[in-house]
């Protein structure tokens, strides 16, 4: 195994730390026969449950040596990989070190366990190799990437050589790319203990689809033309959802990432607190084969609160462009973003001689800098009732038109008014009542 290992050109960079390397130095010191069995059965078992972690994180199942090799395949970073992601299999000198490294891989996923464990009467390989995984929630593991490395890994078993598993990687860097970004629709950023900023995969994203939007079907329509502009390569403009509460604006970003996440549309939430992190988001995204959008949800300033300015500056007004593969999308209860007051719409002088009519214009700047402004209004009852129908019908609710509504109207008085979140949540409630 570690000769194998040793002799991998694009996919070397695996880590020191990885299970691959740790197994390789295991196997090399019982090849030389220098370290007592008691010591290697040790650390032969730190990998094993290292292993176990990595599928109850992913939900691997089967054989989890493979399911491990399909993952390294599939979210190792390297020249090979990023040029192909999007794009498929290139004519090239690097195809030659592509597949001398996925010949070594077919080697791995036919490695025999049988000599160590026998020497070192363990059976742990075969058991891991031969596994059946406890059933869990789809919320409690990665369901997206647990599908994705299954399907590779049995792609992978059927191979017959380093050119089919060549086509098996390619194909799936063409239609999904690599790494986290690939395998994840959405990301969050964090800022480690005195570490540098870094994307964090949001695992279990809510899988809405605009269907499920009950009415707005104007608003939706102008979000679909300008992200379907987006994802197939030409012009399109940043975008604010805004209007009153519960009316669909969150679900809508939600599911625009859900319909064009196979097209190559990844998602990057990021708050206002973060917004001095923008430049350096852009600048780690801009060269990759994806389109992003990053989502400011719920998105309003107070007048003391000055963020929105790094916000103005990325959008627009910065010497740097943002990048053709980025667009920002937010939602707001506000408007205008930013709280106004009477006192900013008048021209006379404050006490420091500033004119507020400057003021005003500095807080719309923001709002007019994105091109596309769509308005969620509160639903009439009529619209209401018909949000209502449509998910009871969705959801399976077994009562009339009349006994619904009447119900409804009930609900909403005592839930907080007429809104499509106050529809859905008395859904909700019927749906826990009839189960």
């Amino acid at each position: 195994m570690y000769r194998d290992i040793a002799k991998l050109v694009l996919y070397r960079n695996l880590g020191e730390n990885s299970i691959l390397m740790k197994l390789s130095g295991i196997f090399e010191d019982f090849d030389r026969g220098d370290c007592p069995n008691a010591e290697l059965v040790a650390r032969i078992y730190d990998q094993i449950k290292r292993l176990l972690d990595l599928a109850t994180d992913y939900g691997f199942d089967t054989n989890l040596w493979h399911n491990y090799l399909a993952f390294i395949l599939i979210t190792n970073e390297n020249s090979f990989s990023m040029t192909s992601e999007k794009v498929g299999a290139n004519d090239g000198t690097v195809n030659y070190f592509a597949k001398n490294d996925f010949k070594i891989f077919k080697k791995l996923f036919d490695f025999d366990f049988s000599e160590i464990e026998e020497a070192l009467d363990i059976d742990c390989f075969t058991i891991v190799n031969n596994y059946k995984a406890i059933g869990k929630k789809e919320r409690m593991y990665n369901k997206n990437v647990s599908t994705k490395v299954q399907d590779i890994s049995r792609a992978i078993e059927g191979a017959k050589d380093e050119n089919d598993i060549f086509k098996i990687v390619t194909d799936f860097y063409k239609a999904y790319g690599v790494g986290m970004f690939g395998l994840n629709k959405a990301f969050r950023i964090v800022h480690p203990t005195n570490g540098d900023m870094q994307f964090v995969p949001i695992n279990n994203t809510e899988d809405v689809r605009l269907d499920d939007l009950i009415g707005y079907e104007i608003q939706k329509q102008k979000i679909v033309e300008n992200t379907e502009a987006f994802v197939a390569g030409r012009k399109a403009n940043n975008a604010l959802l805004f209007g009153d509460s519960g009316t669909g604006k969150s679900t809508t970003i939600k599911a625009i990432i859900n319909e064009y996440y196979d097209q190559g549309l990844r998602m990057i939430e990021i708050y206002k607190h973060q917004f001095q992190d923008l430049s350096q988001v852009i600048s780690q995204i801009k060269n990759r084969n994806y389109r992003f959008i990053i989502y400011m949800d719920d998105l309003s300033f107070e007048e003391f609160e000055t963020e929105y300015k790094y916000l103005k500056a990325v959008i627009e007004g910065g010497l740097e462009i943002k990048p053709d593969n980025v667009l920002i999308y937010a939602t707001s209860n506000r408007r205008h973003l930013i709280r106004e007051t009477w006192t900013d719409r008048t021209d006379l002088e404050n006490n420091n001689g500033m004119h507020k009519s400057d003021t005003m214009q500095e807080k719309l700047s923001l709002v007019n800098r994105f091109g596309v402004t769509i308005n969620y209004s509160k639903p009439s009852q009529k619209e209401y009732f018909q949000i209502v129908v449509g998910l009871a019908e969705k959801n399976g609710i077994h009562m009339t038109e009349e006994e619904l509504c009447a119900e409804a109207n009930k609900w909403e008085l005592s839930h907080g008014g007429i809104s499509g979140r106050t529809a859905q949540q008395f859904i909700n409630y019927l749906a826990g009542k009839q189960e």
